[in-house]
């Protein structure tokens, strides 16, 4: 897959996944995908202090963006 293909996947992913966040007052960003197998995101807002955040971008955000582009690897939040 082209870079752009899964930039446009991981997107997809992530308007999959924000209408959850923001019900709670959070929302996510895409910060950067680096050799086309590693995401970064920013969670935002409310999902900045929360405490189960680890657990949603396992759970939710990883798994959500690896069924949409599953050659990715890893995902993690930056700061």
């Amino acid at each position: 897959m082209t870079t752009n293909t899964i930039q446009q996947n991981v997107e997809k992913a992530l308007e999959e996944i924000r209408p959850f966040l923001k019900s709670d007052g959070g929302d996510i960003t895409l910060i950067s995908i680096e050799d086309d197998k590693h995401v970064k995101v920013r969670l935002e807002g409310a999902c900045t202090s929360c405490n189960v955040n680890q657990m949603t971008l396992k759970a939710g955000v990883e798994t959500t963006i690896k069924k949409y582009a599953p050659e990715i690897e890893t995902v993690v939040n930056v700061e």
